[in-house]
This record gives C-alpha cells, structure tokens and sequence, in this order.
C-alpha cells in the first residue's frame, strides 16, 4: 500500500490545452478574480472603521429620549 499511484498531466484535458497561451490566461483572470472576491469577502466581515466626527451623541441639541422634558 505504499506505492504511489501514476497520474498522468492533463487527466481532464490534453497536456497542449494546459501549456497553451489562451488557458494560462484564462488561468490568470480565475485567480485574480479569486483574490478580489476574497478582499471583498474580507471587507465584508470586517467592522466599519468610523471617524469621529465634531457631531455626535454627546453634541445634540435636542434629547432623542421618549421624555421630552429629560436633560440633554
């Protein structure tokens, strides 16, 4: 059980196909396209970077509260 099995290159497709200039370019799109769909993946999960701003929740003017006579 510890003989390795032969495969042979280009089990699904001939070795010409695999070594040809349009399959390495297509080859080429797929991966970059991979990483982008990864980034967008990662941004994804990743929480929002929020910048302070001079407004907020300690600036308003106005409460918000379901009291409207409560201290702001």
């Amino acid at each position: 059980m510890s003989a390795m099995l032969m495969v042979p290159k280009g089990i699904l497709l001939p070795e010409s196909v695999l070594y040809s200039h349009w399959f390495s370019v297509l080859a080429s799109f797929v991966a970059i396209n991979t990483v982008i769909y990864l980034i967008l993946g990662v941004t994804k999960i990743l929480p929002r970077i929020r910048v302070k701003s001079s407004r907020g929740r300690e600036r308003r003017s106005e409460t918000r509260h379901i009291d409207p006579d409560a201290p702001v």
